[in-house]
């Protein structure tokens, strides 16, 4: 069988749940049986989203050979099971960067170099890259932002030049897009959709299938409306209603046929029906929770909530695994002193101080730690959390009052989180922090070994700084315990206070590996002591 390839964009407005329809679409035909993966095409210039703000483009998610990426691909991990990689989110400035260094090296010597073919022909070659690479029955690539974008314009032109060369039935083409509900009229209105349909068409790609975002059910009528005015096939029009948790999404697509409308278009016969037992039993535990807990995520970018995103669906995951819903209040640790931190932290049952980069909002997330530590509050940092840990500790258990790390104070005398070696010599931001998987040794009779229980785990970093070995030897006399270590290099990634109900912090991001069917073992471990505390 050929590999198949499908297509997601979206109109009307951003934010629809494109990569939530992709990865439940995928997720519908792995459970069928398919070998099925899922790419990003991103329209900005980044050459990947490394250096952005999370307030510009929510959290920057990691895959295992060290891709920074959009945060879709997490989804599509969680979803899959599977693990992306670097060849899964291709942005616009990766495009333009790759043909212009072509164009350098002599490769189109002679040519003028143009959106027409030049560009598109690098789109259309990093669109077909999987299905000739990877083994895969089915690729699907979600386009970023919405038809009629400016910066959308040439990956909807390769579309349309892959439509044309393709056999009809290794293409499909899904529109998500917009029915709003209209309060004052009282009805849902079709108008969006139509011009949003109409503006990918005129650009030469018709869609096979018209996914309609809205609020309420919509009528065989309007299904037959949208159907006629979009030219679409009677039946090609589903609808993806809210759902009470993105999980739910597959199932709703499944009661929709949008897995059999696909395999159909395809003609990939001789299919069985999807099976999703493994999801369905998460949903029901997740849906039935016989207990509640309180925890806090301490963070520097709280005020949009994909900034944390991975963290908060591991939360998910862990709540599922121990029967428990979660609720986790966002604090931001711009706003905790010693002053209000009894009042904001008071009635948490587990503080998990989150990641993050440059010194603002670090006294707060010092002063979260220093709370959790004293007054036997489950604690875990991750990334700068577990750098905070070490300043706290060194400051308010030491004794070293200006202890702190070099990002925040290059002149403390005391740098107990210092830059890694090999970073100093490097003057690129983008993409050279320490990326993707990296090995650690768990130390025996420690918290870690029995949370993972095993003697090495793999789990992926993103960081510039490190503790400083020169100092632990002090640490440990004072009690803190390294119970997770680089073995190539002798880097601290776990540490642990035995003295504390739970108290772990960590240098890597568990919540990148963490699924609904294969919840992060720290997470689990964390909830259930804060389970205890309640």
């Amino acid at each position: 069988m050929n590999t198949k390839y499908i297509f997601v964009t979206g109109g009307v407005a951003s934010s629809l749940g494109k990569g939530i329809i992709a990865a439940s679409l995928a997720k519908l035909l792995q459970a069928r049986g398919l070998r099925v993966t899922i790419q990003k095409f991103d329209p900005y210039l980044n050459i990947d989203p490394g250096t952005l703000n999370p307030y510009e483009h929510g959290e920057c998610y990691v895959t295992e050979d060290g891709a920074e990426t959009d945060l879709d691909l997490g989804h599509y991990e969680r979803f899959l099971g599977i693990h992306t990689s670097q060849a899964n989110n291709v942005t616009t400035g990766r495009i333009y960067n790759t043909v212009i260094s072509r164009e350098r090296k002599g490769d189109y010597l002679g040519k003028t170099v143009q959106i027409v073919p030049h560009i598109t022909d690098e789109i259309k070659r990093r669109m077909l890259l999987l299905g000739k690479t990877g083994n895969y029955d089915v690729v699907i690539t979600e386009v970023g932002g919405t038809v009629g974008d400016m910066e959308s314009q040439p990956f909807v032109e390769a579309m349309r030049q892959l439509q044309w060369e393709m056999p009809e039935e290794d293409f499909l083409s899904i529109h998500l897009t917009l029915i709003p509900y209209l309060k004052a009229a009282q009805e849902l209105k079709t108008k969006p959709t139509q011009h949003s349909v109409q503006k990918l068409q005129s650009q030469g790609v018709h869609p096979d299938i018209i996914v309609c975002r809205t609020e309420k059910e919509l009528t065989p009528e309007l299904r037959r409306k949208i159907a006629l005015f979009c030219n679409v096939k009677p039946g090609h029009v589903i609808q993806s209603m809210d759902a009470w948790s993105i999980y739910q999404v597959p199932f709703n697509m499944e009661a929709e046929h949008l897995d059999e409308l696909v395999v159909n278009k395809l003609e990939i016969p001789g299919l069985p029906e999807p099976d999703l037992s493994g999801f369905k039993s998460f949903l029901e535990r997740l849906r039935n929770p016989q207990r509640e807990v309180d925890i806090a995520l301490v963070g520097k970018y709280v005020e949009l909530q994909d900034a944390y995103k991975s963290i908060q669906e591991s939360f998910v995951h862990a709540g599922a695994a121990n029967q428990c819903k979660v609720n986790v209040h966002c604090i931001h640790s711009e706003h905790l002193d010693p002053s209000n931190v009894e009042e904001v932290l008071g009635q948490m049952k587990g503080i998990l101080v989150a990641p993050g980069f440059g010194s603002r909002g670090l006294e707060g997330k010092i002063c979260a730690v220093k709370y959790a530590r004293e007054h036997g509050v489950p604690f875990f940092g991750i990334c700068l959390g577990m750098q905070m840990a070490v300043v706290e500790f060194a400051r308010n258990v030491i004794g070293w009052a200006d202890a702190a790390s070099t990002e925040d104070n290059p002149d403390t005398s005391h740098p107990v989180i210092d830059m890694m070696e090999e970073q100093k010599k490097l003057t690129l931001k983008g993409g050279t922090m320490r990326l993707g998987a990296y090995p650690c040794k768990l130390k025996e009779g420690t918290l870690a070994h029995r949370i993972y229980d095993a003697d090495y785990i793999s789990e992926r970093h993103r960081h510039r700084y490190e503790f400083n070995n020169e100092y632990l030897q002090t640490f440990q006399d004072a009690g803190m315990v390294f119970s997770g270590i680089n073995p190539d290099h002798n880097l601290v990634e776990m540490i642990e206070l035995p003295s504390h109900p739970f108290f772990i912090a960590v240098q890597f991001h568990p919540e990148l590996k963490s699924t609904p069917e294969k919840p992060q073992p720290i997470f689990v471990h964390f909830v259930r002591a804060a389970l205890v505390k309640a």
